[in-house]
């Protein structure tokens, strides 16, 4: 059956749900629907892979190696992918991406079919992969303000996190599942390889942009320095990023590491009683994303944003705290609520406040800071957790990261956008990022 989005713009139709608003445009809908699709094999992928890893090789290393090889080029290579996403047609930027992501993906599945894999293999490939990514993230991020108009953003990154759980949490990960059971790990990695192709298609149809020159005299050091510069000159960027550092430092290892741990071995729970923790939270994000996307952000962006980042962060002491699967549930429905909500804030805040010309090297940077610290939280969760428990761990990591959280907020300067915006209309912000654009000197 043919469906025709005609009615989309009909009164009745998308202007009665804030959340679908966006999908009036069709270049966002082609863009949301291609990296939809891309999630979904994202999450497929995930499943698949620790599957294909333990079939080679039964040990917890062979792991750990494919994920440093997911994650290192992806650090290494994220500064030089910012440039490149504002140097270049952000557009042109993600079709390469999801090309060469596409080729790595599709390796894999063309080996494992023929019967031939092998763990080098997935961790060479792995590691183009991760390249991949390092291109894709910033323009992706960049991208959406080019699109769309101002009063759209937040309905745009509502929609994003509304995805992310159902392909990456749900949907994803059972498919993945149940097509391994059935035809083996070769099949779903073709299907990952098909997503981005869906992607790449859809991005090929969007309109054309006119490619970003403006810095391509300047050289590539000079540029990611005018990036950090801005980063520099601006407290509610390089207060947030790092605080975020050090919260990420002090819970991702142990969160993701301890909580399947506790599960299993403090509560003598099932595999089917994991999949519900993390499932609770797939539905608190979904939650959440509707709502802000139907009612729209809070007025005081930066000071909620750190709100309910901080409740977020706490909520994770009640890992440890919980003496049931319930609890854990519920520590994870919080949880993953309350980042939800800081994240849609965090990065409709960034695609306002940040001149176009510099916003792939500032969400490079946010990456950076995101995926940076996480091979030394790994690193260092198991030492910790050995010497004052689990449920410690989860504890001080959820306290102590929330008082970092919390006391970032009131760093000077870190509101200020805040009374900019209560002073000025929103004709003269958009003159006034139009100024800043203008001013910035690679």
């Amino acid at each position: 059956m043919q469906h025709s989005y005609e009615a989309l713009d009909r009164t009745g139709g998308l202007s009665r749900v804030r959340l679908l608003a966006p999908l009036r445009d069709r270049d966002f809908r082609l863009l949301w629907t291609g990296m939809s699709v891309s999630l979904l094999g994202d999450g497929i992928f995930i499943v698949a892979l620790a599957w294909q890893v333990y079939a080679l090789s039964n040990l917890p290393s062979a792991l750990s190696i494919v994920g440093i090889a997911m994650t290192v080029p992806t650090i290494l290579f994220l500064l030089l992918g910012g440039v490149i996403s504002d140097r270049f047609e952000r557009r042109r930027v993600m079709l390469a991406a999801d090309t060469t992501r596409a080729v790595a993906v599709g390796t894999i599945a063309a080996l494992s079919l023929a019967g031939v894999l092998r763990l080098w293999h997935i961790v060479v490939l792995a590691a183009i992969y991760s390249v991949g990514t390092a291109f894709f993230a910033p323009a992706s991020d960049a991208i959406v303000p080019e699109i769309l108009p101002e009063e759209m953003l937040a309905q745009a990154n509502a929609l994003d996190q509304f995805m992310r759980p159902i392909a990456l949490r749900l949907a994803g990960p059972a498919l993945g599942g149940l097509l391994i059971a059935t035809f083996g790990a070769g099949l779903p990695f073709a299907l990952d390889a098909g997503s981005f192709a869906v992607s790449a298609t859809a991005l090929l149809a969007m309109t054309r942009r006119p490619r970003r020159t403006g810095a391509a005299s300047s050289s590539v050091g000079r540029e990611v320095r005018a990036g950090f510069s801005y980063v520099r000159h601006h407290a509610w960027l390089w207060a947030t990023l790092g605080s975020a550092a050090i919260a990420y430092l002090l819970f991702m290892g142990p969160t993701e590491v301890l909580v399947p741990f506790l599960v299993k071995n403090g509560l003598h729970g099932s595999a089917a009683d994991l999949g519900l923790v993390f499932a609770a939270g797939g539905v608190g994000s979904l939650a959440c994303a509707v709502t802000v996307g139907q009612r729209g952000l809070p007025k005081r962006e930066i000071t909620w944003m750190y709100v309910f980042w901080t409740l977020a962060t706490f909520a994770i002491a009640g890992y440890g705290v919980a003496r049931a699967v319930w609890g854990l549930m519920l520590a994870s429905f919080a949880f993953n609520s309350f980042e939800t909500i800081g994240t849609i804030i965090w990065s409709t805040a960034k695609q306002r406040h940040v001149p176009a010309a510099l916003l792939g090297r500032v969400s490079s940077l946010d990456w950076l800071i995101s995926i940076g610290l996480m091979p030394l939280s790994f690193a260092l969760t198991a030492p910790i957790s050995a010497a004052i428990g689990a449920a410690n761990t989860l504890i001080y990591a959820g306290v102590i990261g929330g008082v970092v959280t919390l006391a970032a907020l009131f760093v000077p300067g870190v509101r200020a956008i805040e009374r900019r915006d209560d002073d000025q209309p929103p004709e003269s912000r958009v003159r006034r990022l139009g100024q800043a654009e203008a001013s910035v000197t690679p």
